[in-house]
């Protein structure tokens, strides 16, 4: 872009047609990241904005209690850009967050060696309502908590099959309401199929915070994608919505009332609309973050209905957010005994850029291996991040059941 004007018209249809963000491979497997934002309303003697704040899963977020990043202006021009180096096998999202303010965070944010959790964690919360997609970037969607998000591949982030696949045909699910008498509360739940030829012999798959797989960043078409092309057998998926982020808070983190219902009231209304096989050698329960957490406490408890586990970026430190603990309630009853009446089939992913939640599951999986015969462990180059979580939910469905195939 040296021939143009930073800032030209030229300069960025140039920059556009390289692709946004900019990213330069370099010869140490690492990537130079050039995030830009254009000013909408020109250049500082125009616009009002003081700060372009960046929020990146995994890198400038409040889980790396890294100083808060901002763009940084090209003085003269409409042009903000930031930059940073990231492993050629990253893969993550992002966004950006225009303020009008120099001090959006307390000054506790930008202080020592670490900057202070809460007033991270604090200032983002303020602002990420405010976030917006990257509008030069094409791949965006709404994120878990609800804020537009953007999405990042380096050049060698592993493959996702069936998301490169989204015009795939697949039938409609089918969305039914959940009137629950023992959580004293109703929900959508959405009922998908991949195939009907033999539906005596589909698996069941039960997906927690299933509101997002089902409209923040719909997991249809790939599903479909990978059932055609042989990967994953015909099956039934179940996805269960959450309500809300204190009814997750609450039903999620290790709650026996929660799959009580599941057992007695939900699965039975579901036996009245289709069919399945229920053996529980090849039903899944799968969750991210207290979802993960969810998915094998279940199983533990209850192997007779679900004996397959699949656990991303679980919350094995819960109830207590502390850094370099051995692990929560889960993993410490694990460690005294507990342990399936019947042996799981279990699909563990972290990310290396969550590093408590990476941390507990690195300490879980050698216990899980003393009790249970199979077992997998994947570490992912990215952060809390439903980008990452997309394609491991792929590759962990085709483990688990790579023998009903």
């Amino acid at each position: 872009m040296t021939n143009f004007l930073t800032g030209s018209e030229s300069w960025w249809q140039e920059a556009q047609a390289q692709g946004i963000p900019a990213v330069t491979v370099e010869n140490n497997g690492q990537c130079a990241v050039t995030f830009l934002w254009r000013d909408p309303q020109g250049c500082e003697q125009t616009s009002p904005v003081k700060r372009v704040w960046i929020y990146v899963t995994g890198v400038t977020d409040h889980h790396q209690r890294s100083r808060p990043q901002s763009l940084v202006r090209v003085p003269g021009t409409d042009v903000w850009q930031w930059q940073t180096h990231l492993n050629a096998t990253w893969r993550g999202s992002y966004c950006l967050i225009p303020s009008t303010n120099e001090d959006d965070f307390p000054a506790e944010a930008f202080e020592g060696i670490e900057p202070d959790r809460m007033a991270l964690r604090e200032g983002w919360r303020k602002l990420l309502p405010c976030a917006i997609a990257d509008p030069l970037n094409p791949e965006s969607w709404s994120g878990g908590r609800g804020h537009p998000m953007s999405g990042l591949h380096l050049p060698d982030a592993p493959e996702q099959p069936g998301w490169d696949k989204p015009k795939t045909p697949y039938a409609p699910p089918q969305c039914i309401t959940w009137h629950s008498q023992h959580l004293k509360n109703q929900r959508n739940a959405w009922i998908f199929a991949t195939g009907d030829k033999h539906p005596e012999q589909r698996p069941l798959a039960i997906l927690l915070d299933g509101q997002f797989w089902a409209e923040g960043m719909p997991a249809w078409p790939a599903l479909q994608a990978q059932t055609d092309a042989g990967v994953l057998p015909a099956a039934v998926y179940v996805l269960i919505d959450v309500i809300d982020n204190n009814t997750r808070s609450e039903e999620l983190p290790c709650n026996a009332q929660f799959w009580l219902a599941v057992q007695e009231e939900l699965l039975p209304q579901l036996r009245t609309l289709t069919q399945w096989n229920e053996n529980p050698e090849t039903t899944v329960v799968a969750g991210q973050s207290f979802g993960g957490l969810s998915s094998l406490y279940a199983a533990l408890h209850w192997p007779e209905q679900f004996g397959c586990v699949l656990s991303q970026s679980g919350s094995y430190w819960w109830p207590r957010r502390e850094i370099n603990q051995q692990g929560g309630l889960l993993i410490k009853q694990i460690e005294e005994g507990l342990t399936s009446a019947k042996p799981l089939r279990i699909y563990l992913e972290a990310g290396v850029r969550e590093p408590l939640i990476h941390q507990v599951n690195q300490r879980l999986y050698p216990l899980l291996q003393q009790t249970q015969r199979a077992v997998f462990y994947r570490q992912v180059d990215g952060g809390h991040d439903a980008l990452c979580w997309r394609g491991g939910l792929i590759s962990g469905l085709s483990w688990l059941w790579k023998a009903s195939l």
